[in-house]
């Protein structure tokens, strides 16, 4: 960090090369002054990485970080990410979320790519909020796989997680949970997944997703997110509802948000929405403007790719950010959309060398070399790769097996298809 780049170039060195330097009482004197007062106007870390505090989401300056982004389906688009991660920072996003596979149905990623996938969202001043999303809609889903498989998966690429706590939230599993589950069985599950991470030395801030595809309509969640919270030695854990067809007005949204945020007091982010699924109506706009009344992070679903009936869920047309979708150009340039209301986490703006590597200056002069570079990676590509992969060959998982005893019980969507799953409602 530049604080600690400035503070090596204005370290004494008493010998360097066999000449030995003698500072007077004055010069040291006059050298600890501007030591000081040069350290009091850097940042400073009040705390290690992202985490939780009080019910908000901090970075390592402890500055409340409120997520305004979206998903991107890497592990079906992998030629497109580069480019797409940089249009997805220049439409203003501060963090995306990225969808990986563990190899049980997708992928599996590998650590070089989820390695690579960090390196570019620093560059480009996001934080990189990672899923796997082979869990979806267990059991429900005859192709889901249990969350013990996705803490597997955290544990063999840890060595490129580690070290990446300022710049990485681990969203353990995409949907892990279909419907007509038991609440004890998302708890449990959950627990016992924190606690695998933390005893393998995973201190990242964790992203647990709700029950019922993500949608929580029976309240799982809402109800027992305070069990899974206060399980976590580290104290380190985001919530995650994803907002479709079960959001389709304006009290449901306000109730669910106020709950986490006046009751639980507990780190919540919409981590899925759209303005519509599958044909049926979402209150996006209320999502929009409810998120920033309660200070709560939003990540649309998604960039492009999306398919089965789910078509109209794309922000961009074949990944192209110069042709925005009614959903796209409403997410990213309405009044409480990503443009508007998006702020880079401070890890970003409190240093002006982004880089994680740092130069050791050893000149033998007591000359306080101040210069800071700074690099500030704004460029941004809008080389438009118009080739369009489509895949007709999906099959949309109706789920009609559901419970139906309910009023608001929703199909899930078109994720659980085994080619080009990407509609993210799994």
């Amino acid at each position: 960090m530049q604080k600690q780049a400035i503070k090596k170039r204005l370290q004494p060195n008493f010998q360097d090369n066999g000449i030995k330097m003698c500072l007077g009482p004055g010069r040291v004197m006059i050298f600890l002054f501007l030591l000081i007062n040069i350290s009091f106007f850097l940042p400073c870390r009040a705390e290690a990485d992202l985490h939780v505090k009080d019910g908000l989401l901090l970075d390592g300056y402890d500055t409340p970080f409120v997520m305004r982004g979206v998903n991107f389906p890497h592990v079906w688009y992998t030629d497109k990410t580069e480019q797409s991660l940089v249009d997805i920072a220049g439409v203003g996003s501060n963090a995306v979320r990225v969808v990986l596979g563990n190899g049980e149905q997708w992928g599996p990623t590998t650590a070089e790519e989820v390695a690579d996938i960090i390196e570019q969202c620093k560059k480009l001043k996001m934080i990189a909020i990672l899923e796997v999303h082979d869990c979806t809609g267990y059991p429900e889903s005859s192709n889901g796989v249990p969350l013990s498989t996705a803490t597997d998966y955290w544990l063999s690429i840890k060595d490129v997680l580690e070290g990446q706590e300022d710049y990485v939230i681990i969203n353990i599993a995409n949907e892990p949970f279909g419907n007509n589950v038991e609440s004890s069985v998302w708890i449990d599950e959950h627990v016992g997944a924190v606690t695998t991470l933390r005893n393998a030395g995973l201190n990242h801030c964790l992203m647990v997703d709700a029950a019922n595809w993500g949608q929580d309509w029976e309240e799982i969640m809402l109800n027992n997110a305070p069990t899974v919270f206060a399980a976590d030695p580290l104290g380190n854990i985001v919530f995650s509802v994803h907002m479709y067809q079960v959001y389709n007005n304006r009290s449901i949204i306000d109730n669910y948000l106020s709950t986490f945020v006046n009751e639980h007091k507990l780190p919540l982010v919409i981590g899925e929405f759209g303005a519509d699924h599958a044909g049926e109506d979402v209150d996006e706009e209320s999502i929009l403007e409810l998120a920033e009344y309660y200070n709560i992070g939003y990540l649309g679903w998604s960039w492009s790719g999306n398919s089965g009936g789910t078509e109209s869920l794309d922000i961009t047309i074949n990944f192209d950010v110069n042709q925005l979708s009614t959903w796209g150009d409403f997410l990213i340039n309405s009044t409480y959309g990503i443009k508007n209301t998006s702020q880079s986490a401070s890890i970003y703006t409190e240093t002006t060398d982004t880089d994680t590597d740092t130069t050791t200056d050893t000149d033998t002069t007591t000359t306080t070399d101040t210069d800071t570079t700074t690099e500030s990676n704004t460029e941004t590509d809008t080389d438009t790769d118009t080739t369009t992969t489509t895949d007709t060959d999906t099959a949309t998982e109706s789920n009609t097996e559901t419970d139906t005893d309910t009023d608001i019980n929703p199909t899930p969507g078109c994720g659980d298809t085994n080619t080009n799953p990407g509609c993210g409602i799994e």
